[in-house]
């Protein structure tokens, strides 16, 4: 196999456990309140990757040691504000996306949360962002299939799915922070600030707003260890190894199937259906999702997610 072939299949697997990922968030809702769940998830998902640091810390110190350079510094105190600002942004779109699923379906919030793909060219704009033709197709495309998959026919829009549709919102936000900050910062070290941050926030908010938060923990343990151990942990180890040997646009588009990777785990984990206008409509917002990108590959491939993460080569998002 070659090394693109053996990185594409990495990125579809990245792509498979962000999406299942909404499965075990939809099981997680039903045992814990949004703040409780994440507060967590991302304690998880932060302490899941210091071993990533240790490793490659070391990695780098041994290397500096070779070539007789002084060994690098992970930089904790100068990541430490923007890390705290990503966070905040993470909190709120996560607590959204999290409110939502215990109103809507895995399946659908999946396609919903992808449309921070063609929000981030749009709120690029205010920030002098280049923005082409093919990207206000991709909204056109986009806006017509969340019309079909959540609005009903007296044209009210689900509460659940009004709630992750704000979320993508906040996640597109958080890929531009990330961008922002991210060339400047070790990014295994800005990705635990930021969810260590998102968890402090979030734990802080269950205690002060939902009532015995952390009771259902023992019955949410296995939707709490795969949301932050494999959402996190290890799809984003994974990203980072086949984004170095996949070009950005390329990658993006693979990522994008998280939203088909979730309906498809909604389906057969959680017994979800749709009716043929809902299938039109996440047929037309995955179409909207990939003319986007082909028009803004660089913010495209800033990370998706479920659970944005930060920068591989490319991020963040996510």
């Amino acid at each position: 196999m070659s090394t693109s072939a053996k990185a594409n299949v990495l990125l579809t697997l990245t792509a498979a456990i962000w999406g299942f990922a909404f499965v075990a968030q939809r099981l997680g809702a039903e045992h814990l309140g949004p703040f409780a769940f994440n507060g967590a998830r991302f304690a998880l998902g932060a302490a899941s990757l210091l071993p990533l640091i240790w490793f490659f810390g070391r990695r780098s110190r041994g290397a500096a040691q070779r070539a007789g350079d002084a060994a690098p510094v992970a930089g904790w105190r100068a990541a430490a504000l923007p890390g705290t600002l990503a966070g905040a942004v993470l909190y709120v779109a996560s607590a959204l996306q999290q409110a939502g699923l215990s109103w809507t379906t895995a399946g659908k919030a999946s396609f919903i949360t992808g449309l921070y793909i063609v929000i981030v060219p749009i709120l690029g704009i205010a920030l002098r962002h280049r923005t082409t033709r093919a990207t206000w197709i991709g909204v056109a495309l986009a806006l017509a299939g969340l019309y079909l998959l959540s609005v009903t026919s007296d044209f009210t829009l689900a509460p659940g799915d009004g709630l992750v549709f704000i979320s993508a919102f906040f996640w597109a936000g958080h890929i531009l922070v990330i961008d922002a900050v991210s060339s400047r910062h070790d990014p295994l070290v800005l990705s635990v600030i930021q969810f260590t941050a998102c968890s402090v926030f979030s734990v802080l908010t269950a205690l002060a707003v939902e009532s015995n938060p952390f009771a259902g923990v023992p019955q949410a343990i296995l939707p709490i260890f795969y949301g932050g151990f494999f959402s996190v942990g290890v799809a984003y180890t994974l990203q980072v190894i086949a984004q170095r040997n996949a070009k950005p646009a390329h990658a993006a588009i693979i990522l994008s199937s998280e939203s088909v990777f979730g309906a498809i785990g909604g389906a057969l984990l959680l017994a979800e259906t749709m009716t043929g206008r809902g299938y039109a409509g996440c047929a037309l917002m995955m179409a909207g999702i990939l003319v986007s990108q082909r028009s803004s590959p660089t913010a495209a491939a800033d990370l998706p997610l479920e659970a944005p993460l930060p920068s591989a080569p490319v991020d963040n998002r996510d």
